[in-house]
């Protein structure tokens, strides 16, 4: 099993920076794909940026060019590094890992873990 704790989130101006963390502990190199999403009050959930295993990094257009998101050479770690922060930005922000467990005869289960959230206010 995978097990996720976020941390960073905090209160900062517009046009500030905050840097996420997510830590992975358990099976990490069952880990495929890390993901960061958000939501914020009233609106649905939505992706923001993802990793993969061979560090393919993707982006939603509202943050490309203002958030990086990368990992420790271990792996254990995932940031998401967020610049030029805007009001719009503020929302709950939670990292997901995917993969794939294999059990005794091999066979694969896909999986999907969520880490606790940590709330990222940016004031106007």
């Amino acid at each position: 099993q995978v097990q996720l704790v976020e941390s960073g989130g905090g209160l900062v101006q517009a046009g500030g920076s905050l840097r996420l963390s997510c830590t992975a502990s358990g099976s990490i190199s069952s880990i495929n794909t890390v993901e960061w999403y958000r939501q914020a009050p009233g609106k649905e959930r939505a992706l923001v940026a993802t990793i993969t295993r061979a560090g393919t990094t993707n982006y939603a257009d509202a943050v490309k060019g203002r958030f990086t998101i990368s990992r420790t050479d271990d792996k254990i770690t995932v940031y998401l590094q967020m610049n030029s922060l805007k009001p719009d930005d503020t929302a709950v922000y939670k990292c997901a890992a995917e993969g794939l467990h294999y059990n005794e005869y091999s066979v694969p289960t896909a999986y999907r873990v969520w880490g606790q959230g940590t709330q990222v206010t940016v004031s106007s």
